[in-house]
């Protein structure tokens, strides 16, 4: 493995890159939805019904999610868009996709080397109450559960070692 293929080693970067993942959601959700991501005390479980995912390829191989339930992405759509909570609709599954975006992007350029190294995937996204996501990396990967507007949301990115 090249010194930057060591640099980039999943199992060796995880401390150092769970402060970014988390950096980078709180950025982008103050700049695009005008709110702070907090820390719930104690860790809460959620319902999650909805899951975003953008792949990622390059020098860094992986997955990243945003789960959440349908409430906070309605509320995420109603912040993103500007529209009123009780007129979302449709575009609810985009707007959570971009989300999703907007943090794997910003993730992969707080990594020295890594911006123009990494391409992102269009977002997809599952919505119901009855599916497993399912990884075939070989590593934990990172995991954030943070509270937006109260409500319980999961990040995490599944890296390929």
């Amino acid at each position: 493995m090249s010194a930057e293929g060591a640099a980039l080693d999943a199992t060796n970067r995880h401390p150092d890159w769970l402060p970014l993942l988390e950096l980078a959601s709180r950025e982008v959700f103050e700049l695009m939805l005008g709110c702070r991501l907090t820390v719930p005390e104690p860790v809460m479980e959620s319902n999650y019904t909805i899951t975003a995912m953008v792949g990622m390829t390059g020098k860094l191989c992986g997955v990243l999610n945003i789960c959440c339930d349908q409430k906070s992405a309605a509320l995420m759509t109603s912040k993103m868009l500007g529209v009123e909570l009780d007129k979302v609709g449709a575009e609810m599954l985009d707007a959570l996709g971009e989300v999703c975006n907007m943090v794997a992007g910003n993730f992969k350029n707080k990594i020295a080397g890594l911006g123009d190294g990494c391409m992102l995937s269009v977002p997809t996204v599952i919505a119901g109450s009855h599916y497993t996501s399912y990884s075939l990396t070989h590593s934990s990967g990172l995991e954030l559960r943070l509270l937006f507007e109260n409500l319980t949301i999961l990040i995490s990115l599944q890296i390929q070692s």
